[in-house]
């Protein structure tokens, strides 16, 4: 078995066990502030942004992860989702398809993140949220969401576009939380990352004869 950053490992370390369950508890935190509803039931929440931190720190798997725990711990009745909600119910809702999403979410922002083993620029920590942490989440919620309010598919993606400024800001301040943790601590994402200065040396060392 390999680990996110491809080191090789038989299992699941006590480390990464408690990192998954603080990032589990830190989406859980980002519900205590409640929600709001504006479209067939779905809250808004931002919680969402503790899923993109997940992905991008943790990495894919374990990312993946924290999310699953989160869910997990809810459908069996914890009060962990926005506006104190819990229990299965909240998994056939209007807002079912985008939890799952967020596990989808959290493993293409953490994959994206991780793609390489040059430290992360902002862009592409940019593109791993927009696409990992808005498009895929609405790419597994916004069918759930027309099924369940029995709209059709493209009226409820039109509804749901008074989403997308808030998703855009959270992934702004995640792209920046990210990109400032890899200045100033970035033993935080347990990797040796290559800098592009280091690349550059690189290409400028002559071959060997």
């Amino acid at each position: 078995m390999r680990d996110d950053h491809g080191t090789p490992r038989r299992a699941f370390e006590a480390s990464d066990l408690a990192r998954v369950a603080v990032f589990a508890a830190l989406i859980a935190a980002l519900g205590l502030p409640g929600s709001f509803s504006v479209f067939g039931g779905v809250p808004i929440t931002a919680q969402t942004f503790g899923v993109m931190l997940a992905g991008a720190i943790l990495g894919p798997r374990l990312g993946a992860l924290a999310v699953v725990a989160l869910l997990t711990l809810t459908a069996a009745g914890l009060p962990l989702l926005a506006g104190g909600r819990g229990g299965i119910s909240v998994f056939v809702g209007p807002s079912a398809g985008y939890l799952i999403g967020w596990i989808a979410g959290a493993f293409v922002v953490g994959l994206i993140v991780h793609s390489s083993a040059r430290k992360p620029t902002v862009w592409r920590t940019a593109l791993a949220m927009v696409v990992g942490g808005i498009l895929v989440i609405y790419a597994f919620g916004l069918p759930v969401q027309s099924l369940v309010t029995r709209l059709s598919l493209p009226q409820t993606a039109v509804a749901s576009l008074v989403f997308v400024p808030g998703d855009l800001a959270k992934a702004v301040l995640a792209t920046v939380t990210v990109s400032t943790l890899l200045r100033a601590y970035p033993r935080a994402f347990r990797r040796n990352w290559r800098s592009v200065e280091s690349r550059d040396a690189d290409d400028r060392t002559p071959p060997a004869p």
